[in-house]
């Protein structure tokens, strides 16, 4: 009820102490008093660590509710949505009735409102921390995102809000240093209409598989995103400042033609070829097609399905739920890479040995894909390629040493 420019910092720390029942020091406090549309003195506090990750349990509401000074609830339901649970302090409000009872306050207009001008403001007051004190936004950030992603998710009228707070890695910038998306679209090519982002587990994951190429070849920058989570909130998301937010690994994506490195496969060798895989594949792909994305790698797999991308179905399997379909995925093929060229010869020479290779082929852009979780059944299958090349390659130097 103080104002607050006669509080010392070390009266906040007491005081979050006291409300708390903490022994650490508050990361940051919001302290703030509002007289429209509601009467409000809040004191908002968030702890230096999130015990949840630790694997303490859920964290319970932390946030007292007052009316004038007198305790209607100490810790109250339905005044800060779960997503903020992680948040103590106290909240005075002189426009609530003071009869009004737990069970009630829930299903109360008053207490929606006031929890619509809470949230707002504790964001408001994140997205100023994260422009004029980066370091100790990206602090509370590495502890406490997977809340704000959670919002995204549950809650639709902060998304807009939220989406400003999320910060990731991307082609463009070095390890372990973060964009937000503003900055991603303030980057962007006044033609580009999507932000896109690759999930893997790693960067190293990312720089090294395919799916990267195509976007570095054309100068355009992608998120890098790490987490199940990540993927589940962009996707939640959907768009942001008025740009599509897409996966890269969706097969829909409209794409200028990669920058060409060597000669393509002839047209007819090309057709013949996608349909030897496309035979040889069956059940396992929905078509094959040349590539217009690749430039280093011979092939790649494209999610086909938009309801069921592969963290998704690694998602569902951890909680246990029955997935008994394979996964719906579009192979292209890089015309001008020397491997899909020789195989569009080996076809016509050793015909069981060249479903080998596709088979291999498809393997690895699953693998790259994420789409495999257990690679061990590939290993058979390399052993019998490799077999049959250092067998090949032993009866060619038995003939030209006669």
């Amino acid at each position: 009820m103080r104002n607050k420019n006669e509080i010392k910092e070390e009266e906040y720390t007491e005081f979050y102490k006291f409300q708390a029942n903490a022994f650490d020091e508050p990361m940051f406090h919001l302290h703030f008093a509002a007289d429209a549309p509601l009467a409000i003195n809040a004191l908002l506090f968030v702890p230096q660590e999130n015990t949840e990750r630790w694997g303490f349990g859920r964290i319970d509401s932390g946030v007292g509710l007052f009316c004038k000074k007198i305790l209607i609830d100490s810790k109250a339901d339905g005044l800060l949505p779960e997503w903020l649970r992680f948040l103590k302090g106290v909240v005075d409000s002189a426009d609530l009735p003071l009869n009004i009872s737990r069970e009630t306050m829930q299903d109360t207009a008053l207490i929606q409102k006031l929890n619509r001008v809470l949230t707002r403001r504790f964001l408001k007051f994140l997205d100023d921390e994260a422009k004029k004190n980066l370091k100790s936004y990206e602090n509370f950030y590495s502890k406490f995102n997977v809340y704000l992603k959670e919002g995204i998710a549950i809650d639709t009228n902060h998304r807009e809000q939220l989406g400003k707070l999320l910060r990731y890695e991307s082609s463009l910038t070095d390890p372990e240093k973060l964009t937000s998306l503003t900055d991603v679209v303030s980057r962007m090519k006044e033609d580009q209409k999507e932000i896109y982002y690759i999930h893997a587990p790693s960067r190293s994951t990312i720089e090294a598989g395919p799916y990267l190429e195509t976007f570095k070849a054309r100068n355009l920058e992608v998120l890098f995103v790490y987490d199940s989570i990540d993927e589940f909130a962009l996707g939640h998301l959907a768009e942001f400042d008025g740009k599509k937010i897409v996966s890269a690994d969706q097969a829909d994506l409209e794409l200028e033609e990669a920058p060409s490195k060597g000669k393509p496969l002839a047209e007819d060798k090309l057709n013949d070829l996608c349909q030897f895989i496309s035979g040889t594949l069956g059940d396992k792909v929905k078509e094959v097609t040349k590539s217009n994305r690749l430039v280093d790698s011979p092939a790649i797999v494209l999610n086909a399905d938009k309801m069921m991308n592969a963290s998704m179905r690694r998602m569902m399997k951890a909680m246990q739920q029955d997935i008994s379909t394979d996964p719906l995925v579009n192979l292209e093929i890089n015309s001008r890479h020397i491997l899909i060229k020789n195989l569009a010869s080996l076809k016509g020479k050793d015909e069981s040995l060249a479903t080998m290779v596709v088979e291999q082929i498809f393997d690895n852009a699953m693998v790259a894909a994420g789409f495999v979780e257990d690679p061990r059944s590939m290993v058979n299958r390399v052993y019998d390629i490799l077999e049959r090349v250092t067998k090949d390659n032993k009866s060619s130097s038995g003939s030209k040493s006669k």
